[in-house]
């Protein structure tokens, strides 16, 4: 088996796809992950591969501290897919780019654990284990819906993924170099090392029972509280099931009656998509369309806004038809006495100016990991986030996180009372703060320089989509299109010093 070579930051030029014993290449429409990133089993797969990297202890602390995986869970999903597609892809030099991507944001977390235990992002045989779980659940996937890999399909895909791991600069040896020596590593780490973390606790019991609406769902949010009261549980035991017996047993997971039948009937039923014509199931046009963002000028946007338009007058009338019992009070609900609930509702040009509580910005915007607190993670979440949209290379990515700390020093001296390091609802809303001191105006003008690509000073129409994800509705004398510094600073100011909502910032940090 031929490996792939090393490919850090400072890789340049074009390089042959690595190959396997056969001539075969290992990366690129031919490879076999392709076949299954567009499967639909692989999304069982795929969860099933995040529970067992979360049960490495190592992994799972990392989680715990700096992943947004709980708040918002469908924008690490598609930055995961979007991920694996430039590194399985056919184009080495976006390979490259991505490989070193991946490095910085490694290099970034690390820290130690509830116990005291190190962790370290950039640990070789952590990320050799976080390839593992996708190859072994790969596996898992087709022999649990009963199409078992024969064994020369299994080792090209088991290449594939070393070749990964060598793309990353991880030397391939992290990983076994045969399958038999794989499956022995793999039960090795199973029995030895993995743990009931507190991100599978999460995963498990909160994130499925939690999961909150994707942007195209958001309009509804009854009809998504009702299909996940019922999804989630199913899910949770599905994945359970699936999971190795002897890490069950290690880590005392229930066993739920039927859960085995019920988890091998959804990987069949999942296994029938293959009859569906070629193109209707394709994960990345998925992942698209649940990231759609509401007034966008994606014409599948206006198509489902009009969709959603109709479905909430369908819901109005049947209210009107067969009204429910009231469950709250007006002020449970949050809306004023005397108010209709039809009026809580303002279309896109009222929410652009609607007033936001410290207390919905806190949650909605700052807090992006979900914990309850502003600290350090949830900035440089957002500082990876919107490098992860602009694909930044290494000097605006720096720039970029430079900034953000510094905004992080200036929140912390001006609104951590009581000294834990980190800023609680309570202290934020005490202080009822404005934001838009020098730190913040100062990552206000990094973005808008990390954005304006061509360097003109100022974001057309391209630039501005490739920040927003969402139509561009800025004209200016004679009908040019564009955005200049002064505005862009006084709008994002304007949205992160918590005053009011806006429909083009919002989907920057608080999309799900």
């Amino acid at each position: 088996m031929t490996e792939a070579g090393s490919s850090g930051a400072g890789s340049t030029g074009p390089r042959a796809h690595p190959q396997d014993g056969g001539g075969r290449s290992l990366f690129g429409p031919d490879a076999q992950f392709h076949r299954f990133f567009n499967d639909p089993r692989w999304a069982l797969a795929v969860v099933r591969a995040t529970v067992l990297e979360a049960a490495h202890p190592q992994v799972g602390a990392a989680l715990i501290d700096n992943s947004t995986f709980v708040a918002h869970p469908w924008r690490r999903l598609r930055n995961t897919l979007v991920s694996l597609q430039r590194m399985f892809g056919a184009d080495d030099r976006t390979r490259q780019r991505e490989a070193a991507r991946l490095n910085r944001l490694h290099a970034r977390l690390s820290g130690t654990d509830a116990q005291n235990r190190a962790y370290d992002a950039m640990d070789p045989a952590v990320r050799a284990w976080v390839v593992a779980t996708l190859f072994e659940s790969s596996v898992t996937m087709c022999r649990l819906s009963g199409q078992p890999l024969d064994q020369a399909t299994m080792e090209q895909l088991y290449a594939e993924f070393r070749a990964y791991l060598a793309a990353l600069g991880d030397r391939a040896g992290h990983l076994p170099p045969t399958l038999p020596e794989f499956w022995r590593y793999y039960d090795r780490v199973v029995e030895e090392e993995l743990e009931n973390t507190d991100a599978v606790r999460l995963i498990l019991y909160k994130l499925f029972d939690h999961l909150p609406a994707p942007p195209l769902l958001e309009g509804l949010p009854t009809a998504w509280a009702a299909g996940r009261t019922v999804a989630g549980p199913v899910i949770g035991a599905i994945t359970v099931a699936s999971l190795p017996e002897a890490f069950r047993r290690r880590a005392g997971l229930p066993e739920t009656p039927g859960a085995q039948t019920l988890m091998q009937g959804a990987y069949l039923a999942a296994g029938l998509a293959r009859f569906l014509p070629e193109g209707w199931v394709r994960t990345e046009a998925v992942t698209d369309l649940l990231s759609l963002t509401p007034g966008g000028d994606d014409p599948r946007a206006a198509a489902l806004d009009a969709l959603r338009g109709q479905v909430k007058r369908a819901g109005a009338l049947f209210r009107l038809v067969a009204p429910l019992p009231a469950q709250r009070t007006a002020e449970q609900a949050g809306q004023r006495p005397g108010t209709r609930g039809a009026e809580r509702a303002p279309d896109s040009r009222e929410a652009a100016a609607r007033v936001r509580g410290s207390g919905e910005f806190f949650t909605a915007v700052l807090d992006q990991t979900g914990d309850g607190y502003l600290d350090w993670p949830d900035l440089a979440a957002m500082a990876r986030e919107l490098s992860f949209r602009l694909d930044l290379d290494e000097p605006q990515e720096t720039r970029l996180y430079n900034a953000f700390a510094a905004w992080w020093k200036e929140l912390q001296a001006d609104l951590d009372v009581n000294g834990d390091g980190r800023i609680s609802a309570q202290e934020y809303a005490d202080a009822v703060p404005s934001l838009a001191g020098p730190a913040l105006i100062r990552v206000a003008e990094v973005l808008f320089d990390v954005t304006d690509a061509d360097g003109n000073q100022y974001i057309d129409a391209e630039e501005y989509r490739a920040l927003f994800r969402t139509g561009f509705h800025r004209s200016v004398a004679g009908g040019e299109v564009r955005y200049s510094r002064a505005a862009f600073v006084k709008d994002f100011l304007s949205f992160m010093s918590g005053r009011a909502a806006s429909t083009a910032y919002d989907p920057l940090f608080t999309q799900a």
